[in-house]
């Protein structure tokens, strides 16, 4: 119950990259997970999915096209709480290494064989003395459809 999904290794963004996720195949119907490592470099942090301030851009991954795969739901880790130079109160962060999970279901009516879901992962970079602009990295994931 799996889909093929490896193409994101390397995809890199300045201040994190994306690696290489699981292989997985799935047959109709079938809920599929994808595994995405995600390293940020070292002395930086990124925003959490749920940022502690407002004015914090979250780390986000969304999907611009699925095609025979439905839902892209994306489970993001539990994040650390740090405390910065440039804030009064700790911070909702990711450092160091960790995955995100995409959910998917595979479609009824999906045709057999290869194909690829496009997305597109947006952060804020910080270190820990400042916060630099948003960027974004291509996120492109292969699947097979058995």
């Amino acid at each position: 119950m799996s889909l093929c999904l490896p193409s994101l290794f390397g995809q890199t963004s300045g201040y994190l990259t994306v690696g290489e996720p699981q292989k997985v195949v799935g047959k109709r119907n079938a809920a599929v997970q994808a595994k995405i490592p995600v390293v940020v470099k070292d002395g930086y942090h990124v925003n959490s999915n749920t940022p502690s301030e407002d004015y914090l851009i979250p780390l986000k991954l969304t999907w611009t096209g699925t095609g025979a795969l439905e839902g892209g739901a994306v489970t993001y880790p539990k994040p650390g709480s740090e405390k910065y130079e440039f804030t009064e109160k700790p911070l909702s962060v990711y450092t160091g290494t960790f995955e995100l999970l995409a959910n998917f279901k595979v479609a009824a009516n999906a045709a057999a064989g290869p194909g690829a879901v496009s997305g597109k992962l947006k952060y804020q970079a910080c270190s820990s003395k400042a916060c630099y602009p948003p960027k974004t990295v291509d996120v492109t994931v292969t699947y097979l459809v058995q």
